[in-house]
């Protein structure tokens, strides 16, 4: 049975492209024909001059101008729902919205949306799709545009869990509530807009509020399981779907990581301190907003419970005995220390907000992550950084080097090596891929990545503001 890796990449096999010539003439952008893009703003177009003009590098800029206005020129289809704006991103080469990736694709343009009335109506479109698509079924993943269809995903056609209509995939990642949160939380503060925040939307919170409380798992499993016929283990869950057992301590109980692979144990902690951060966030936007003191109340109730948690079952300690962050507990004292390239991961938690990057606790932990204390992180021949399972040993994700330029952005040598090895991960293409062999990024996982493009234009966008000097430099 085909599953989304063996679509993506026939399982452990990459796509490869030519290697990238250092001496072609001139960089064609990559970018659709404009009569040919999903969605146009003139605040991103200005943007993109903006920020290009400061970028010295000619392979740095050219690919700056093909991955910022990625998901908006090929992953937007606008629409209408009950006469308000309504937006469906799909995720790439995928044509299905995934919560995550849809609300970090939309990210690195929020800045610009006070100022641009259709940014604004792409924005309140897709937190009314996303509240539809919880409201449908908290536990899925991703979802399909027609809400009336059944999955075409040829992974998900036989998998055993409760399958709704207008459902591409029913993974259980916590992650996927947390981000609807944190995009609207950060489009209200980013315009004073508080249009869709509506009873709907305040249904979906109270909902995702509701399932974060079932998975603690205080009085039993819980509604979800979910079984999957795969050679891969990291595509179901044992025990009869219901996963690996927890012990009922406050944390909230994981079915998959946001690399959509299981947990090995079900208490993911960076997925839980995301959870805390989103929790608090959604209570001063429910307060501001909608001065819903009883939603304020419950998040800011479960947000203290999980953190209280946290503080007593989410750290461990490595062989030579540094106290750090654990990527994964189950409550009974077991523990793994591992970092995935996914956001979240322990790498991401100071980008998401989670930790102050200054805390010795997560320097400690990201230093670790960045390690050979990490089973995922590999150095080879042109690139360094973190993987995962998802697509096996030796392939890095140009994602966790960019969570790492985020981090470490006032440290120029790094953010100076990080960019030279993104520029040399592209394989000539001019935009981010999923994962590269660290040795040859000609073999690489996944074109059209939507995603991964617009993190790395949101990273240029961020260093044209910190570390203008840096940009001018010719990598």
């Amino acid at each position: 049975m085909m599953d989304r890796r063996t679509l993506l990449g026939s399982g452990l096999a990459l796509a490869a492209t030519p290697a990238f010539a250092a001496d072609t003439p001139a960089f064609v952008s990559k970018r659709p024909a404009p009569a040919d893009r999903r969605f146009v703003s003139k605040a991103v177009e200005r943007e993109i001059v903006r920020v290009s003009s400061k970028i010295a590098d000619p392979k740095l800029r050219w690919m700056f101008g093909n991955c910022y206005p990625n998901t908006l020129d090929t992953t937007v289809k606008m629409g209408v729902v009950d006469g308000k704006p309504d937006a469906f991103v799909i995720t790439g080469d995928i044509d299905a919205l995934w919560l995550r990736d849809s609300s970090a694709q939309v990210r690195p343009y929020l800045h610009l949306a006070k100022e641009d009335a259709d940014l604004r109506r792409l924005y309140q479109g897709l937190i009314a799709r996303q509240a539809r698509c919880i409201l449908l079924d908290p536990y899925a993943n991703a979802f399909l545009e027609d809400t009336n269809a059944r999955t075409e995903l040829s992974w998900a056609l036989h998998d055993k869990t409760e399958m709704k209509p207008g459902v591409a995939e029913r993974k259980w990642e916590i992650d996927s509530l947390c981000y609807p949160i944190r995009l609207a939380h950060d489009y209200w503060k980013a315009t004073g807009d508080a249009t869709p925040f509506d009873a709907q939307w305040a249904e979906a919170a109270h909902t995702t509020i509701r399932t974060f409380r079932e998975q603690q798992r205080k009085d039993g499993p819980g509604p979800y399981r979910f079984l999957r016929s795969s050679d891969r283990p990291t595509e179901t869950l044992m025990l009869d779907g219901y996963g690996p057992p927890s012990r009922p301590v406050g944390l909230i109980h994981c079915g998959f990581r946001p690399s959509d692979d299981s947990c090995a144990y079900p208490f993911l902690i960076p997925s839980n301190h995301f959870a805390v951060t989103v929790l608090r966030e959604l209570a001063a936007l429910a307060m501001a907003a909608r001065r819903d003191s009883a939603l304020a109340n419950d998040a800011t109730s479960l947000a203290g419970e999980v953190e209280a948690a946290l503080r007593d079952y989410g750290t461990m300690r490595l062989r030579d005995g540094r106290e750090v962050i654990a990527y994964e507990v189950d409550g009974f004292g077991n523990a793994i220390f591992m970092d995935d390239a996914n956001v979240p991961s322990l790498s991401s938690l100071a980008y998401l907000r989670c930790v102050d990057r200054t805390d010795p606790l997560w320097q400690r932990t990201a230093a670790a992550a960045w390690s050979e204390a990490n089973p995922y992180w590999s150095r080879g021949k042109v690139v360094e950084g973190i993987g995962g399972p998802h697509v096996g040993l030796g392939q890095v994700w140009p994602m966790s080097l960019i969570m790492r330029g985020f981090s470490y952005d006032s440290d120029v040598r790094t953010l100076r090596n990080i960019l030279r090895m993104l520029s040399n991960s592209d394989a000539g293409t001019g935009f981010i891929h999923e994962a590269v062999n660290q040795d040859d990024p000609s073999k690489f996982t996944r074109d059209w990545f939507a995603w991964a493009n617009g993190l790395f234009g949101e990273l240029l966008v961020h260093l044209a503001g910190v570390q203008p000097k840096l940009l001018q430099e010719t990598l």
